[in-house]
């Protein structure tokens, strides 16, 4: 029976954009293990992938377990008090960072015995983000503590939620850098050999399904407000859709039946920018 909230509406989509998600992370490793070979992925995209979903995930613990946050959170946004966040993003978080991690480690060698090309390395640009944000992290929480103190914080000022928001901010930069790279790699390389487009059509159904979650979850609170207060996830999902538009036309459209044996797999591989 449907509760007059809409719940389980709601959690039909939570359910399955969680699900989507979760499955989108099995197709690479399971594709990189299968050849014994990372070419054709690019590394930056494991290795943004490990930075987004740490902050993804303490993001997640912070706004939903967290009585200060919360807290803070109700105080900015009277109207919407409860904050969109569920358990199901911090499972997906948490399952996402184990198979990121898993994944990059792919292209050590002496971890797995993989075919990996000596160009196969981080693009600066992306080290230069990668060390960035830890910096910006920092650099918000030591504004916080300076202006703010420890405890006792005015939620309108600099206070914790302010350093969750920055983590978020760092997830979505990782997620739209994250994808450049590959689109790149494919191109140079004429094919997606590689690159696992099953991922992609997981991840693009987990997007939709994610968007309709946050926009209904808005609407049963009266307040849409609560979309703008997600922010994060409302990026996500219109960052990953696009993207994964773009693969499935490289897959589908573009490079359709092209295969390695006319491709130099060792020189596909340069860094994006060096």
């Amino acid at each position: 029976m449907l509760r007059p909230d809409g719940g389980h509406f709601c959690d039909a989509h939570i359910h399955r954009s969680t699900l989507s998600w979760s499955a989108s992370f099995y197709p690479q490793p399971r594709m990189n293990w299968k050849r014994k070979s990372t070419l054709g992925l690019a590394i930056d995209f494991p290795l943004l992938n490990v930075v987004g979903f740490l902050c993804y995930s303490i993001s997640s613990c912070g706004f939903l377990y967290s009585t200060t946050i919360r807290s803070q959170y109700a105080a900015r946004h009277p109207a919407s008090p409860e904050p969109t966040v569920q358990f199901n993003d911090v499972a997906f978080g948490v399952h996402a960072v184990v198979l990121v991690v898993l994944t990059y480690s792919q292209f050590f060698p002496q971890l797995w015995g993989f075919k990996v090309s000596s160009r196969q390395r981080a693009a600066k640009p992306v080290l230069g983000i990668v060390w960035g944000s830890v910096l910006a992290v920092l650099a918000v929480m030591a504004v916080v503590v300076h202006r703010s103190g420890w405890r006792q914080q005015d939620p309108q000022d600099w206070a914790w939620i302010d350093v969750l928001y920055t983590l978020g901010y760092v997830k979505l930069i990782c997620t739209f850098v994250k994808y450049i790279p590959q689109v790149v790699v494919n191109f140079n390389r004429q094919s997606t050999i590689g690159w696992s487009i099953t991922q992609i059509l997981f991840d693009i159904t987990g997007g939709v399904l994610s968007l309709l979650q946050l926009i209904i979850d808005a609407s049963f609170q009266g307040d849409w407000s609560g979309i703008t207060g997600n922010s994060l996830k409302l990026g996500l999902s219109n960052i990953s859709i696009a993207f994964d538009i773009i693969f499935i036309v490289q897959h589908f459209v573009l490079y359709r039946g092209l295969d390695d044996r006319t491709i130099e797999a060792d020189a596909s591989e340069q860094p994006l920018l060096g």
